[in-house]
C-alpha cells in the first residue's frame, strides 16, 4: 500500500508525497544531486534515513522535520517509511534557495558565508501553520489541471513558514493552536472518526469524547486540517474506498459497507462525486489497465 508522488514545480524544486497506509514497511531509493537541500516533513507515523549503506540513520518522527544538505557529496535519498505513515519532501537546489534569500542570508544558518562549505543537518518541530500547509498538500482536492500551481504556491509558503522561527504569523489570529493540549485534543478527535468512519460519533458526542467545546472542535480541525470534521472524513472514506477496489479484494457494495454506506446507491453517487467516475468504471479502468 505503499506509494510516492513525485511534483516538479520548477527544473531545480521538486515536491514528494510519499504514503504508507499498509501494514507493512515501505522502502524508497532515489537519487539526489549534489547541491540540492532536502526538507523531510513528517506528517503521521515514523520514518527512517538510512546513510552510508546502513552505518548510519536519522528518524523522522511526527510532528518533526529533517533537514539535510552537504555541499561536499551527494545524498541520495533511502527512506524506510513504517505502517500508517505520511511524509512530505521538499527538494530544491542551493542556487534557487539563495534567490529566495539573497537579503537576509544572514538568517539562515546554513547559507552564511563561514557555512558555506559545510554540511547541515538539522531537526526542528512542524509549527501549527506548517502542519496546517501540510495537511492541505496531503489532502488536495482541486482541479488536476492547477494542480502544479497550487503546490508550487504551498511549497513556498512551507519554506517561509519553515525559517520563520521567531513569530508564527498565525499566532494572534489562531490563538487556540498555541495550546498543544489542544492540538491532541483535535488529532484525537480524528483517530477517533477514522477508526470509527463506518458508524461515526456526532459532533456532540465527539466533542464530549476528547473534552473540547463543540465551537472549539469545529475551529480547531478546521485550522489543523483545512476542512470540517465531516469533510475531512469524507475525503478520508473516498480515499480508502479508491484503496480497497485498488486491492482488487473486493466488490463495489463490499467496499461501500466497509466505509458505513449501506445502500449500494448512496456509495456510488459519493464516489462520483469525488472522483467523478463511478466505482465500477473506476475498476473497469484498472483492470484495462493490468
Amino acid at each position: 500500500m505503499g506509494s510516492q508522488e513525485i511534483i516538479t514545480i520548477e527544473n531545480d524544486f521538486t515536491l514528494i508525497r510519499f504514503q504508507n497506509d499498509g501494514n507493512d514497511h515501505f522502502h524508497v531509493k532515489r537519487h539526489i544531486s549534489q547541491g540540492l537541500i532536502q526538507f523531510h516533513f513528517g506528517i503521521k507515523g515514523r520514518a527512517k534515513f538510512v546513510f552510508n549503506q546502513g552505518n548510519y540513520a536519522l528518524d523522522l518522527k511526527e510532528e518533526k522535520s529533517l533537514l539535510f544538505y552537504n555541499p561536499q557529496k551527494e545524498l541520495p535519498l533511502d527512506l524506510e517509511l513504517a505502517p500508517n505513515s505520511w511524509v512530505i519532501s521538499v527538494i530544491i537546489s542551493i542556487q534557487k534557495f539563495h534567490s529566495l534569500f539573497s537579503n537576509q542570508s544572514d538568517h539562515i544558518p546554513f547559507l552564511s558565508p563561514e557555512n558555506n562549505d559545510k554540511k547541515y543537518y538539522k531537526e526542528e518541530n512542524i509549527s501549527p501553520s506548517m502542519a496546517i500547509v501540510l495537511s492541505q498538500m496531503f489532502h488536495y482536492s482541486l482541479n488536476p489541471s492547477i494542480k502544479n500551481l497550487y503546490y508550487k504556491g504551498k511549497g513556498y509558503e512551507l519554506l517561509s513558514l519553515y525559517f520563520n522561527r521567531n513569530e508564527d504569523p498565525n499566532a494572534e489570529q489562531c490563538p487556540f493552536l498555541i495550546d498543544e493540549d489542544n492540538v491532541m485534543k483535535i488529532k484525537k478527535a480524528k483517530e477517533i472518526m477514522i477508526a470509527n468512519m463506518a458508524e461515526p460519533p456526532g459532533l456532540e458526542e465527539l466533542s464530549e469524547q476528547v473534552g473540547l467545546s463543540l465551537k472549539k472542535l469545529k475551529m480547531g480541525f478546521k485550522q489543523i486540517y483545512g476542512d470540517t470534521v465531516y469533510g475531512f472524513l469524507f475525503d478520508y472514506k473516498m480515499d480508502y474506498a479508491r484503496q480497497l477496489l485498488d486491492s482488487g479484494s473486493y466488490n463495489v457494495n463490499e467496499v461501500g459497507l466497509k466505509i458505513g454506506y449501506s445502500t449500494g446507491s448512496h456509495f456510488i453517487a459519493a464516489f462520483k462525486k469525488k472522483f467523478a467516475t463511478t466505482p465500477k468504471k473506476y475498476l473497469m479502468s484498472l483492470n484495462a489497465n493490468t
